[in-house]
C-alpha cells in the first residue's frame, strides 16, 4: 500500500488530541471481538478489487436499534479514479508538512461557526486508560454550540445511561446531570461537577470537550505548536467511512506518523477523517508505538461520529433537565 508522503527532518511534537465525553463508571473490558479498523487506500494507487472488504470481521449496522453489542465502524474502498481531494492539501515549498492540514482545520472551524448551529449523531468511542483498552461505547448525542449544551443517551454497553450538560449563563462551567444504567438507574439523576471524580471515572476527557468543533480547535492548537518541530510523516487518502451495512461518507484521511518514540510525541500514528461534503472531522484515531518492530500499533483512542444530522433547530427545552422527554423511566 502506498500513499502520498511528505517528510521533514527537524524535530516536532505531537499535533492531535482526541475529544471524548464524561461518564459514571469505568470501562475496563477487552476490545470488542471482531473489531475492524477502517480500511483506507489511495484510489488511484491501488486496485479496489484486491483490497480487503468490510465483510472481514462482520461489523454491525450503526443505528440506535443495533445497541445489543458494540457496533463496529468500517470503511469502503473508493473505485479507482483520477487523483482528487475535497481539500487543498498542497504543501508549499519549504513549509512544514503539517501546514496544509492546519489550514484545512482553520477553515473547518470557520465553516462550523458560520454554518453549523447544532447536530445529532451516533458517537462511537474507545479509550485506553491506565494502559488498558476499554470496551467500545456507543451513544446517541445531541450537541448545540451556543450556548454549549450536550445530551447523551448510551446505547452500548451501558444501555440507558444518560448525561446532560449545559454551560452556565455567561459561558462558565455548568452542571452535569447524569443517571446510570441498570439497577443504579433507580437512584435517580445526580448533579455532578463535569471535571469531578465521579463524572471522570473511566473517561479520558470531560463532557465539556465533546464534539466536532472542540475536536477541530484542539487539532489547530496542537498543530500550531508542532509546526516548529520535525520527525513526522504526513499521508493523505480518499476513501469512505461508515457502518458496514449503513451509509458510507466520502472522506479525506490525513495521517500523521512519528516513526521514532520521543518524549515530545504523544502517539506513533494519528488519523483524522474529514467528511468531504460536510467539511468536518467525523473520525479521529490514535495509536501507540508497537512493542516489537513489525507489530500492529495498539489503539490508544478512537472517536467516530456517524449519522451526523446538522442544524436540527434544538432549543433550550431540548437540554432542560426538567424536560419530561429526558431521563424517562
Amino acid at each position: 500500500m502506498t500513499y502520498p508522503l511528505r517528510r521533514c527532518i527537524f524535530r516536532k511534537t505531537s499535533w492531535a488530541v482526541a475529544i471524548s465525553c464524561g461518564g459514571l463508571a469505568p470501562a475496563v473490558a477487552a476490545p470488542p471481538a471482531g473489531w475492524v479498523e477502517p480500511i483506507y487506500r489511495v484510489a488511484y494507487e491501488a486496485d479496489a478489487a484486491t483490497a480487503p472488504t468490510p465483510a472481514q470481521g462482520a461489523p454491525l449496522s450503526a443505528t440506535p436499534t443495533a445497541a445489543a453489542g458494540a457496533t463496529q465502524v468500517a470503511s469502503r474502498i473508493v473505485p479507482p479514479i483520477a487523483p482528487q481531494s475535497a481539500f487543498n492539501l498542497e504543501q508549499l515549498p519549504g513549509e512544514h508538512p503539517l501546514m496544509p492540514a492546519l489550514r484545512v482545520a482553520q477553515e473547518g472551524v470557520k465553516n462550523i461557526d458560520q454554518n453549523i448551529r447544532d447536530y445529532s449523531a451516533i458517537l462511537y468511542k474507545q479509550e485506553r486508560i491506565n494502559g488498558e483498552l476499554g470496551e467500545q461505547e456507543v451513544a446517541f448525542v445531541r450537541v448545540r454550540h451556543q450556548p454549549f449544551a450536550v445530551h447523551m443517551f448510551f446505547l452500548s454497553p451501558n444501555k440507558g445511561r444518560e448525561c446532560l450538560y449545559i454551560d452556565g449563563l455567561n459561558g462558565e462551567k455548568g452542571v452535569l446531570h447524569a443517571r446510570d444504567s441498570g439497577f443504579r438507574r433507580k437512584l435517580g439523576v445526580f448533579k455532578l461537577d463535569p471535571d469531578g471524580r465521579l463524572a471522570m471515572a473511566g473517561q479520558k476527557y470531560p463532557i465539556t470537550k465533546i464534539g466536532i468543533r472542540n475536536l477541530t480547535t484542539e487539532l489547530i492548537a496542537v498543530a500550531s505548536n508542532d509546526v516548529g518541530y520535525g520527525e513526522c510523516e504526513v499521508r493523505t487518502a480518499q476513501t469512505e467511512i461508515g457502518a458496514a451495512n449503513g451509509e458510507k461518507r466520502p472522506v479525506t484521511m490525513i495521517e500523521v506518523i512519528h516513526p521514532t518514540p520521543r518524549r515530545n510525541f504523544r502517539f506513533h500514528k494519528a488519523q483524522v477523517f474529514i467528511d468531504n461534503e460536510l467539511r468536518v472531522p467525523i473520525r479521529y484515531a490514535a495509536y501507540l508505538w508497537p512493542d516489537q518492530p513489525g507489530e500492529q500499533p495498539p489503539l490508544e483512542e478512537a472517536y467516530t461520529y456517524l449519522n451526523l444530522k446538522l442544524n436540527n433547530g434544538f432549543t433550550d427545552a431540548d437540554f432542560d433537565p426538567e424536560n419530561p422527554e429526558l431521563f424517562k423511566d
